[in-house]
C-alpha cells in the first residue's frame, strides 16, 4: 500500500489518473465548482491536485472519484477484487471444523488477522515534522473549502475524528463534517445515531472533557475506513489493516494523548467540553443534493496542529449526485455484502445502492425466495441492520437479477402488482432526510419484485398521444411509461392537485406508478436526475398512496409546516451564478482541456428561494 499520501497521488499521476492545477486558486468556492465539474463528467473525471491555493498547502479533491481510482486506494486492482478477498476469509472461517488437522488449518488465518491490528509507536510520526501550538495553531492557515454560497462558513470535509469510549477504552474513526467558526474552533456534526455521539454521551455523564484528535491525508485507506459501516465497538483501523496487508502504525498526540496513522498529513488536536452550550452550525450543502440546515452541535476546540513538511490537504466536495462519495459508497456494496449475509440476511445475493440515492435513499437487493412474507422479513431485517437503517426505499428482486442492470430492473418494475407487492414500515431515518417531518423518524417503503418473472408476458401499458392538462397536473414525461411503468407528472409548486383525475383523463388508470414532480423539474434531461428527487423528496409516511392501482409518490417541495411537512424545507445546492462566470472565464489557465459546463446551470431552476432552505 501506500506510506503517505504523497505516494498515491505519485502513482495517479502515473497512471493518467491526476491532474495538477499550477494556476492561483481560492478555497473559496472557486475549487468546489471546478471540482464539480469534473466529478460529474464522464467516469469522474480526473483527480485534481490545486499546488497553488494561498496557504502554503496544495488541495487534492476527487480522489477516489472514479471506479479504477477507489479500487487504486484500497490496494487492488478492482472493487471486485476486494469483495472476493472478503469473501475467502469468511468461506474459511465459516467453514465446518470437523477434525483436529481441519481446526489447526485456521492458525494462519488468525496470525494473518493478528498482523492487521494497529500498533502504536513511541516515537513521533511524519505527521509530526511541524508542530504549531498556541496562536500559531491557527485553523486560518489551513486551505479549508468554502464550497456552496449558503454554506454556514469553511467545511473541512475529510476528517478522520478519533474519539475513544471513556469506559471501555474502545476507539472509533469517523467522518464528520467540522464548520470553522474561528481560528481555533470548529462545530463537530455528530449525529445522534453515531459513535461519535455515543462517546460524546458519555463523557458528559461523566463531567469530562473529551480529548478528539482530527488525522487527514496518509494512505486514502484511512479515509475509506472511517466512512465504512463498520460495527459499534470494532476498531476501524482493524478494516484499514486488512485492506492494506499491514498494521496501521499510531503515534500518540502530544496535547491530548490520543493516538493517529503517523503517516497523515495533518493532526488537529483539541477537545470538546460537554459542559459547553452547543454552537449552531450549518447550512451545509450536502451530499444530499440538498442544504442541511442550521442545528446545535457541539464546539471542537484546537489545542494543537502538526502536519508533514510536504502536506496536502485532502477534500472532497459533495453535492447533487453523482460525486465522490458515490465511488465510495459503490466500494462498500462489495465489501459488506458478505457480512451482511452473514450476520443479517444470508438470503443475499447482491446489493447495489445506486448514485442517485445518494447511499440510505433507495437499495436494490437481489435475494433467494423460498417461503411466503421472505421478502417481508429481508425489508425488515435490513431496516434494522447497521447503517441500512437509514434505507428509505428498497427494491427487492429475484435471485439471478443483475442488480446493476437497469433493463433487466426495468422488466421487473413494469410487471410488478404495486398493490399486492408493496411492502410499508416505519423506522429511523437519516438526520439529513429533509422530507420527513419528524426529524431522525419517518417512513419506508419495498417493493417485493422476488416472484416475478422478468421474461413474464409483457404488459399494456397505456401510450396517450397527447397528454390533456388535468387535476392541476400541467404536463407530463411519457418516456418512462413503456420501459417503467411510470408515468413523471409535473404540477406548479405548492398547488392542489387531483391525480386521479388526471390519470383519467389520459388513459393511464392501468399504469403501475406515478411521480409528482415541481413543474420545474420537467426540464431535467436525465432520468436519474429525476430518481433523485424522487426519492430526496418524499416521506413514504405521508408521500406515498394509492390511486386506485396506481402507486403515487408526491415528490414536489414541500411548503414548510404545511399539513404535516417539515417545518423547514431545504434548497437545492447550486453555484452562485458569479462563481460559475469566474470559473468559465479562467478555464484554460486550469489546463483541463474541453470547458466542462457547470453542472449547477442544470438545476438552478429547482431553487425555491437565493437562501438555503425556502
Amino acid at each position: 500500500m501506500y506510506r503517505n499520501l504523497s505516494e498515491f497521488i505519485a502513482r495517479l499521476e502515473r497512471e493518467g489518473e491526476l491532474v495538477r492545477i499550477g494556476a492561483a486558486v481560492s478555497p473559496a468556492y472557486e475549487i468546489a465548482e471546478i471540482t464539480d465539474r469534473m466529478c460529474k463528467s464522464p467516469d469522474g473525471g480526473k483527480a485534481l491536485l490545486f499546488e497553488n491555493t494561498g496557504t502554503g498547502f496544495p488541495v487534492l479533491t476527487n480522489m477516489m472519484g472514479s471506479p479504477r481510482r477507489m479500487a487504486a486506494a484500497l490496494g487492488a486492482e478492482s472493487l471486485e477484487a476486494v469483495g472476493a478477498r472478503i469473501r475467502a476469509l469468511l468461506d474459511d472461517a465459516r467453514a465446518p471444523k470437523d477434525s483436529l488437522r481441519e481446526r489447526l488449518r485456521l492458525l494462519p488465518l488468525l496470525a494473518e488477522a493478528g498482523r492487521w491490528l494497529p500498533r502504536a509507536g513511541t516515537r513521533r510520526g511524519a505527521c509530526q515534522q511541524v508542530v504549531l501550538r498556541g496562536d500559531e495553531a491557527s485553523l486560518g492557515r489551513l486551505p479549508v473549502l468554502r464550497c456552496w454560497p449558503c454554506d454556514g462558513g469553511p467545511f473541512v470535509t475529510l476528517p478522520m475524528v478519533h474519539t475513544v469510549d471513556p469506559e471501555t477504552g474502545v476507539r472509533n474513526v469517523g467522518m464528520y463534517r467540522m464548520q470553522v467558526f474561528d481560528d481555533r474552533t470548529t462545530g463537530m456534526h455528530w449525529h445522534i445515531h453515531k459513535t461519535g455521539a455515543r462517546h460524546f454521551d458519555a463523557y458528559r455523564r461523566l463531567g469530562r472533557r473529551m480529548p478528539v484528535a482530527v488525522a487527514l491525508g496518509g494512505d486514502p485507506v484511512y479515509a475509506y475506513a472511517a466512512t465504512a459501516p463498520m460495527p459499534d465497538d470494532m476498531d476501524e483501523y482493524l478494516l484499514a489493516g486488512f485492506l492494506r496487508r499491514r498494521p496501521v502504525r499510531l503515534v500518540r498526540c502530544l496535547t491530548n494523548g490520543m493516538y493517529v496513522p503517523a503517516d497523515c498529513d495533518f493532526v488537529i488536536e483539541g477537545y470538546v467540553d460537554p459542559a459547553e452550550e452547543p454552537a449552531e452550525e450549518g447550512p451545509f450543502g450536502d451530499h444530499t443534493g440538498f442544504y442541511s440546515l442550521q442545528d446545535l452541535y457541539p464546539r471542537f476546540h484546537v489545542t494543537a496542529i502538526t502536519h508533514r513538511r510536504d502536506a496536502v490537504w485532502p477534500a472532497t466536495l459533495v453535492g447533487v449526485p453523482p460525486m465522490e462519495d458515490a465511488r465510495i459508497a459503490e466500494a462498500t456494496e462489495r465489501i459488506f455484502l458478505e457480512p451482511i449475509r452473514a450476520a443479517v440476511l444470508p438470503e443475499a445475493e447482491d446489493l447495489w445502492m445506486p448514485a442517485s440515492g445518494v447511499a440510505h435513499n433507495l437499495a436494490v437487493v437481489a435475494m433467494r425466495r423460498r417461503y411466503a412474507g421472505q421478502a417481508h422479513k429481508a425489508a425488515q431485517a435490513l431496516w434494522g441492520a447497521g447503517q441500512m437503517m437509514f434505507n428509505k426505499y428498497l427494491l427487492l428482486a429475484p435471485a439471478g437479477c443483475d442488480v446493476r442492470d437497469t433493463e433487466c430492473l426495468a422488466a421487473l418494475v413494469r410487471r410488478a402488482d404495486p398493490v399486492r407487492m408493496l411492502i410499508r414500515g416505519e423506522g429511523v431515518a437519516d438526520v439529513l432526510d429533509h422530507a420527513t417531518a419528524t426529524p431522525g423518524f419517518g417512513g419506508k417503503a419495498a417493493l417485493d419484485l422476488t416472484s416475478v418473472d422478468p421474461a413474464g408476458p409483457e404488459p399494456v401499458l397505456p401510450s396517450p398521444a397527447a397528454f390533456v392538462q388535468a387535476g392541476g397536473i400541467v404536463a407530463m414525461r411519457a418516456e418512462y411509461l413503456t420501459r417503467w411503468g411510470v408515468a413523471a407528472l409535473f404540477a406548479p409548486r405548492g398547488g392542489r392537485v387531483d391525480v386521479g383525475d388526471c390519470l383519467r383523463r389520459n388513459g393511464l388508470e392501468r399504469v403501475p406508478y406515478a411521480v409528482l414532480f415541481d413543474a420545474e423539474a420537467r426540464s431535467l434531461p436525465d432520468g436519474s436526475d429525476l430518481l433523485w428527487l424522487a426519492a430526496a423528496n418524499s416521506d413514504p409516511r405521508r408521500d406515498l398512496q394509492l390511486v386506485g392501482g396506481t402507486l403515487l409518490i408526491d415528490a414536489r417541495s414541500k411548503r414548510p409546516g404545511v399539513e404535516g411537512h417539515p417545518s423547514r424545507f431545504p434548497n437545492v445546492v447550486c453555484s452562485h451564478p458569479e462563481t460559475i462566470r469566474k470559473v468559465d472565464s479562467r478555464w484554460t489557465e486550469y489546463g483541463l482541456g474541453e470547458m466542462l459546463p457547470s453542472p449547477s446551470e442544470r438545476y438552478r431552476g429547482l431553487l425555491l428561494s437565493e437562501e438555503a432552505a425556502w
